[in-house]
């Protein structure tokens, strides 16, 4: 037995960058009337569910090695450690200059994304790491101060 499968149907379906060029080109000339609002509405939404999620990934790697630099007695490491910390910083920096709105979502996840960084950090190390985040968790002080020091 042979199971047909429908071609797809809409533009967006069949090849997305297209569908991007064509939203581009009917934006750009002020035809709203053909546009693909479903579809633009979705990728719009996911555009700012994406930056959110880098927000979150990043600061989770960020609060992972200062846990690290901050706790675990290991000199050889701390150079690797700092060298994340700095890129993570680097890259969370842009984000929040990019879209500044995202330092409330920063701020609003700090606590789910510390306790994810910590539950990695223990398993990575044995190490009595604190339940609580012990230092300063503002953004500028999360983006600058070395808590190690």
């Amino acid at each position: 037995m042979t199971i047909a499968i429908a071609p797809k149907s809409t533009l967006y379906e069949r090849d997305l960058n297209l569908w991007v060029e064509d939203t581009i080109a009917k934006l750009k000339a002020g035809d709203f009337q053909n546009l693909d609002m479903e579809n633009l509405i979705e990728e719009i939404e996911g555009v700012t569910n994406s930056d959110k999620q880098q927000i979150e990934n990043r600061l989770q790697r960020l609060i992972e090695h200062i846990l690290k630099r901050c706790y675990v007695s290991s000199p050889d490491y701390y150079r690797g450690w700092q060298v994340t910390i700095v890129n993570q910083r680097q890259k969370l920096t842009r984000l929040l200059r990019q879209s500044p709105s995202l330092k409330r979502h920063f701020l609003e996840s700090f606590d789910e994304v510390f306790d994810n960084a910590l539950k990695i950090a223990r398993i990575e190390y044995d190490v009595e790491f604190s339940d609580t985040w012990q230092f300063s968790r503002d953004i500028d002080s999360m983006l600058n101060v070395d808590f190690w020091e």
